[in-house]
């Protein structure tokens, strides 16, 4: 597959950052080893926590495996504002206590990095999910001593509505946040798994019947929560909630309909009762990935100057498949019947290529809003009825 970076990918970006300046920041999270000379592999958080079932604490999990596995100190870092500067002012701290890698995870960072980049050349930085750029986002520039991570969101929304419709689902929902790359690969490709999951259970053309919604933002609000009530009150047995706090909202009206939500970017399921499962990206995985190409491969070219998609290939999408904290536990345990073993058969289809969704389209409207006939003609749906809204 060919993967590219659209210009739309920077419209994200101004609906998340925050304003204010950053002071000073909290140190926190050390490894075992001794620290002495400082911290060799540094994480700086964003606005979140570093136990948040998200970004963070994906990433963090990975750094922490790999440090301690290979005996590296490691220690993560909080800014008091989650600002531009705020997280460069982290990164400074990072580099002032020793860091000589510094991973960072979420576009919040964008800024941040572009800066770092210049600033640090003999440093090493992870971003995850995003690639650096100026404020006005008028310059893009990977810099050799920066590897960019961004994911296959459309294999991820592909195993979704894979499993939803294998499950016995036929009447879903979609609610995006707003039509950037990352919420457009993961809804075409939701359509496009419920589409050959379909075909191969024999259902008649138009069977399967999809809601297809973008809030505009990716907050959790009543509007957002009347939207997914209503989606639900006609009849929709899942939603596969796709836009950050959007979730939130939906999980809240999937309470009150007793029905289901697919969660993003990271397992959900114990977020609510709701969830399913999660179309998730393997941070961890990620995180490791890049740090074995720099401590024990020596094979940082592979991702330093350039932007790398992982996908299923290299495990870097996935629906869950553990318990956190539970060894015995089913992952698969909120389907009715979708297994295991169906999901690894699937998933088998993704790493060797017999399947590969259309990741994006050019389509009329301006802000990416693509019409129920250009999701129809262009994802090739028969089985699936899209209606937009």
């Amino acid at each position: 597959m060919r993967k590219f970076l659209s210009t739309a990918l920077v419209l994200v970006m101004t609906c998340s950052l925050l304003a204010g300046c950053g002071k000073k920041d909290t140190e926190t999270g050390a490894g075992s080893e001794n620290s002495s000379n400082g911290y060799e592999i540094a994480l700086i958080t964003d606005k979140g926590n570093i136990d948040d079932k998200s970004f963070n604490q994906g990433s963090w999990e990975g750094v922490e495996k790999f440090a301690k596995e290979n005996k590296y100190t490691h220690k993560y870092y909080k800014p008091e504002e989650a600002t531009d500067a705020g997280y460069l002012a982290s990164i400074d701290l990072a580099v002032a206590g020793g860091a000589k890698v510094v991973v960072t995870p979420g576009f919040l960072f964008e800024v941040a990095v572009y800066e770092a980049q210049t600033k640090y050349p003999d440093v090493k930085f992870i971003l995850l999910d995003g690639a650096p750029h100026t404020a006005d986002y008028a310059t893009f520039e990977t810099k050799s001593n920066v590897a960019s991570v961004l994911y296959d969101e459309e294999e991820a929304g592909y195993l979704a509505g894979y499993a939803a419709v294998k499950d016995g689902m036929t009447k879903l929902g979609f609610m995006g946040g707003m039509a950037v790359p990352a919420v457009r690969a993961y809804g075409y490709g939701y359509l496009q798994g419920a589409e050959n999951a379909a075909k191969e259970l024999g259902l008649a053309d138009g069977a399967v019947t999809v809601t297809y919604h973008y809030t505009g933002n990716f907050e959790e609000n009543d509007n957002n929560k009347n939207m997914a009530k209503s989606i639900y009150q006609e009849g929709a047995q899942v939603i596969f909630a796709c836009g950050g706090s959007v979730g939130k909202s939906v999980m809240s009206a999937a309470t009150e309909a007793n029905a289901k939500v697919i969660g993003v970017d990271v397992d959900q399921r114990y977020d609510s009762d709701t969830v399913m499962t999660s179309a998730t990206k393997g941070l961890g995985v990620s995180v490791i990935a890049v740090l074995d190409s720099i401590y024990k491969t020596n094979s940082w070219d592979t991702y330093g100057g350039k932007t790398t998609y992982f996908s299923a290939a290299n495990d870097g999408i996935s629906l869950p498949t553990a318990v956190i904290g539970d060894d015995k536990a089913d992952a698969f345990d909120r389907f009715s019947t979708f297994s295991k073993a169906d999901y690894e058969a699937v998933f088998k289809t993704l790493v060797d290529g017999t399947v590969d969704p259309i990741r994006d389209f050019t389509v009329a409207d301006a802000g990416g809003i693509a019409t129920a006939k250009e999701l129809t003609d262009s994802l090739s749906l028969t089985k699936v009825v899209v209606t937009t809204r």
